[in-house]
């Protein structure tokens, strides 16, 4: 873990920081159209391909819990899991819960936005069943 690592704003901007797993950043997007997750390692690398073999396999653990969380806590009929990047380099895998009825359906969620954001009461609630189902997450004390 680097001591100088920042989250990118961009990211910060568009979602709330939950906390961490391990050397991965868990962030829950602003949107409330869907359950979309960030999980952010605390890398300079900014490609999937580029990740040592061991870090690679630490930050799918991360990205399966998380999954995992979203499909049985938001009863998600699809899970879409990705590392993009276009807009913001920092490597980060979005992991969202997907539903046959969502306002994006079946298309991907790149490029649309809801106007409905979550509270911070809702926030709370996601953290903290989120810290609950995932041995390890530190709750974010700044998020």
């Amino acid at each position: 873990m680097s001591t100088s690592f920042e989250l990118d704003a961009r990211l910060l901007g568009a979602a709330a920081r939950l906390g961490r797993l391990g050397d991965s950043h868990v962030l829950l997007m602003h949107d409330a159209a869907l359950p979309w997750f960030l999980v952010v390692p605390e890398t300079e690398i900014i490609e999937l391909c580029d990740l040592p073999a061991a870090t690679h396999a630490r930050l799918f653990e991360r990205v399966h819990g998380v999954g995992r969380f979203v499909r049985s806590y938001f009863s998600a009929d699809k899970l879409n899991v990705a590392a993009i990047g276009n807009i913001v380099p920092q490597l980060h895998v979005h992991v969202i819960g997907r539903y046959r009825d969502d306002p994006y359906w079946p298309g991907p969620v790149w490029g649309h936005s809801s106007d409905e954001r979550r509270d911070a009461p809702t926030i709370a609630t996601i953290r903290d069943a989120l810290a609950a189902a995932l041995p390890g997450f530190e709750i974010a004390t700044d998020g």
